[in-house]
């Protein structure tokens, strides 16, 4: 059933290519019409379509003063009455060109409402009323009721942009409740028709679209408070829809200032996610249409550099490091050594993935200062048992053994480790006390090669 209602749907089809100072290009308004049967109930003393048709002459009259705007029209559920209707009822009645205002209103004047309102299939249809999108393009749907043919108008408007038409919905209704103008969230803003001022305001906002581009230009924050952070990926979330919407790397142009972004659609609300280490975020934003509007995001950010010299025995050792926010047990990222990487300042702790681990807490990040570390080369252990057997390396620290590794079953077993002194314990499996326990001390250097030989069970403490 539809609503008693008058939607004039406004997209916007925007040409990505150009800048606000480019010379302004040529505006193709596309008026698709409503000749649906419902046009015929009243309202305030008229009915619908001789409203729809007063506001059509009113909107075609003054933008028809512009001579850079050429004009067409598309109409729909103009020629199958219902029941049962088509709905496939859409036809482009007067094609793009100069000086065809009076041909269109004369289509209008003579039309008659009779059969449904298929507003999906129309928005896709009007997709290919358009020649390319390298002009502003903007389409005007004129309608008192909603879908009727199970169509989803969000659907085609996403399909349109698809074909590089960037849109700016505008939704002019009569009576509808607060549920109502909901259903219309993922299409546009809501206008009333009764208010006198919404045509002037629709009227200055396609000016405004014609003059000027939509940008936005995302400010990366130092420390501060300058958008001198850079190289950075960034997505821009449709927080309506809970999805994202566009991919860029952050970069700053040869002016070294933040790059500004044309080919972004200003409707949705966004919340702009930037993936620094850890990932920061925007709050949420709406661009302003045919405006520029900066999005500041807070990333000050440094540098850690784990290094180690060249040494012998480096290229078998592949060590990665832990890095995670300071105090916090979750892993932010796993960075290799010899590799310089960018967080955002603040508080870090690392743990490097040699043997033994290397563990360093509370390590500051500074404004774009690198925080260095140096680890040593590692020493070589080989290790010889008798037969397969069960044990462990350990380290000496502070007087105390911590556990490194378990050994393996094998009889030769080579081990890289950092310098320092150890203890390694093993046991023959055929042997079933703890007794024969075999004790090993040892002391690694770096590029150095240290032997173990637990070939004989002969026990050294």
């Amino acid at each position: 059933m539809k609503f008693r209602l008058l939607y004039l749907f406004v997209f916007f089809g925007l040409a990505l290519w150009g800048q606000k100072k480019d010379p302004v290009k040529p505006v193709r308004i596309l008026f698709v019409f409503d000749a649906s049967r419902s046009m015929t109930a009243k309202h305030n003393g008229i009915t619908r379509m001789e409203g729809a048709k007063n506001l059509f002459y009113r909107f075609i009259d003054s933008l028809g003063k512009d001579k850079t705007m050429q004009f067409a029209l598309r109409m729909y559920g103009h020629t199958v009455k219902y029941p049962p209707g088509d709905c496939k009822d859409s036809k482009l009645i007067v094609p793009f060109g100069p000086g065809n205002s009076a041909l269109i209103k004369q289509k209008v004047s003579l039309t008659k409402p009779t059969g449904i309102t298929p507003i999906e299939h129309s928005l896709t249809e009007a997709a290919n009323d358009f020649k390319d999108n390298k002009t502003t393009n903007i389409v005007i749907i004129i309608t008192d009721g909603i879908e009727e043919c199970g169509g989803d108008p969000c659907k085609a408007r996403q399909k349109l942009m698809e074909k590089g038409i960037v849109f700016k919905p505008f939704i002019i209704g009569i009576g509808l409740s607060p549920e109502q103008i909901k259903t219309f969230e993922c299409v546009g803003n809501f206008f009333d028709y009764d208010n006198s001022s919404t045509f002037t305001t629709i009227g200055k906002i396609i000016q405004e679209q014609k003059m000027n581009r939509t940008t936005a230009q995302v400010n990366l924050l130092d420390k501060n408070a300058m958008p001198l952070e850079t190289n950075v990926n960034m997505t821009f979330y449709d927080v309506s829809k809970k999805e994202y919407r566009y991919n860029y790397v952050h970069t700053l142009n040869y002016q070294n200032n933040p790059d500004t972004l044309t080919s972004i659609d200003d409707y949705p609300t966004y919340k702009v996610v930037v993936y620094t280490i850890p990932q920061t975020e925007s709050r949420e934003v709406r661009l302003s249409p045919g405006k520029h509007t900066i999005i500041p995001v807070d990333a000050p950010q440094g540098y850690l550099s784990i290094r180690r010299n060249e040494g012998v025995y480096n290229f078998n050792e592949k060590v990665k490091c832990v890095v995670r926010k300071g105090g916090d047990m979750n892993t932010l990222y796993v960075q290799p050594i010899n590799y310089t990487e960018k967080y955002l300042i603040g508080n870090y702790d690392i743990e490097i993935l040699t043997l033994p681990r290397i563990n360093i807490g509370a390590s500051a990040i500074e404004q774009s200062k690198t925080k260095i570390i140096e680890i040593p080369s590692a020493g070589m252990l080989q290790i010889r048992c008798l037969e397969a057997g069960d044990g462990c390396i350990l380290v000496k620290r502070e007087g105390r053994l911590e556990w490194v590794c378990n050994l393996n079953q094998q009889t030769q077993q080579t081990y890289y480790l950092q310098p320092g002194e150890y203890v390694a314990t093993w046991r023959s499996k055929t042997l079933r006390g703890s007794i024969y326990t075999i004790e090993k001390k040892f002391t690694i250097n770096s590029n150095s090669q240290t032997q173990v030989d637990f070939s004989n069970r002969a026990n050294t403490r």
